[in-house]
């Protein structure tokens, strides 16, 4: 599902765009969005966890890409506060992946009290054809609540604004990661 979610991303995002990861995780989201948005796009990211900065650092810094990315060491509930007032309404592309940090403390994970709020910014700050992908992984403690608390946030965007998509595999079970994808009109 990552794959895919970088895939439809990669439909609508150019040089020179701004993108968001709220979940920067180990980085390779952020990686791909920096290197999308080219020398002149620029990309905030956001994780609570220092380790995940850390390893993302490392791998922007390998690649000369630290200069596109903003790291911002807070919860993506905090999104709204931590944007630039300009990128409000321009932003291009933003990457959700839910659940805990792979490699690291399995017990810190995204949960709707956070994530629901960081959604719905999210959605305001995309410009018309803006995307975002949001990766739902229900098979972990306490990711079945968040897959239904996203799944009924979207179901509630207006649909003049926003187009969705959930996307699931065809062999997919009740606790399969599935990609949510919202694009604005």
């Amino acid at each position: 599902m990552t794959a895919l979610a970088q895939k439809m991303i990669a439909e609508v995002l150019q040089p020179g765009d701004f993108a968001i990861d709220a979940t920067v995780g180990n980085g390779l989201d952020t990686f791909f969005l920096a290197d999308q948005v080219g020398p002149h796009g620029h990309v905030i990211g956001f994780d609570i966890q220092e380790i995940a900065h850390h390893r993302t650092n490392l791998i922007l810094g390998e690649a000369g890409l630290l200069t596109r990315v903003k790291l911002v060491q807070t919860g993506h509930e905090n999104l709204a506060e931590s944007l630039p007032e300009t990128w409000h309404g321009q932003v291009k592309a933003v990457m959700f992946n839910l659940g805990y940090l792979p490699r690291g403390d399995k017990t810190i994970i995204t949960v709707p009290e956070t994530t629901v709020p960081a959604l719905e910014t999210a959605a305001r700050c995309l410009c018309h054809g803006g995307r975002m992908c949001v990766v739902i992984y229900p098979g972990h403690t306490g990711g079945e609540k968040e897959a239904e608390a996203v799944q009924q946030w979207a179901e509630n965007l207006p649909s003049m604004d926003y187009d969705l998509e959930l996307l699931v595999s065809p062999k997919a079970n009740d606790t399969a990661p599935r990609l949510l994808v919202v694009t604005r009109r």
